[in-house]
């Protein structure tokens, strides 16, 4: 005896165009008429099926293209749902993508300079607060002040004349005061050659020169 065929469950016709199209978009793939009502397990047959993918498509809620014309057999997928009302010249080109791209990289790269430039000013400040304190900078800055506006009343008071001249005299006595320090320096630069040219002739080899001149401060 042949076995029973299994009865194939019915559905309305709203349940079947709510199946085919809950299974197109779970699937997210072409389908043909034939291919869904297989894989619905004959819930919907295949006349039905094509006549609900024409009615579908005809209401712009899946995309189809008929592939073999005056038949129901054709492939159909699912029309996104955020693409609906998208009109086919809003469609970016490829040189547009290529140009985005670009943008992109170019923008990734200035964030990246960006954020170095931000560490670095960042160790910079760190740098600074630790090495002055906020009071330390406002007593440098009063002291820098006050030296400005003692420097600015010693020009006033040179512009306006009022320093103390310096007589014919004065000037006579610092120039000769000038010349016997000179002589005396000169005779002391003479005696202190002589002086290191006895002291070398009788130190050892060995011995460092520059440490026993330095010593005997003959340059000082």
């Amino acid at each position: 005896m042949a076995p029973r065929k299994e009865k194939t469950e019915k559905i309305s016709a709203d349940e079947a165009a709510a199946t085919i199209l809950n299974y197109l978009r779970k699937q997210n793939r072409p389908y043909s008429a034939t291919d869904i009502s297989a894989n619905l397990h004959n819930k919907v047959t295949k006349a039905a099926t094509a006549k609900i993918l024409k009615d579908l498509h005809e209401r712009n809620e899946i995309e189809g293209r008929n592939l073999q014309p005056m038949t129901d057999d054709y492939p159909i997928r699912p029309k996104s749902t955020n693409n609906s009302h998208k009109n086919p010249n809003d469609a970016v080109s490829p040189e547009a993508l290529d140009a985005i791209d670009e943008k992109i990289s170019e923008l990734r790269t200035y964030t990246t300079n960006f954020l170095v430039t931000a560490k670095t000013l960042r160790g910079t400040l760190s740098s600074l607060n630790s090495s002055l304190t906020t009071a330390d900078l406002i007593a440098s800055v009063s002291a820098l002040d006050a030296e400005k506006a003692e420097i600015q009343a010693r020009l006033e008071s040179l512009k306006a004349g009022k320093a103390k001249k310096v007589t014919k005299q004065e000037r006579e006595a610092v120039e000769a005061e000038w010349n016997k320090w000179s002589r005396v320096s000169k005779k002391r630069e003479k005696m202190s050659g002589e002086m290191w040219t006895l002291i070398v002739d009788f130190l050892p080899e060995e011995q460092d020169k520059g440490d026993v001149r330095e010593s005997l401060g003959l340059d000082d």
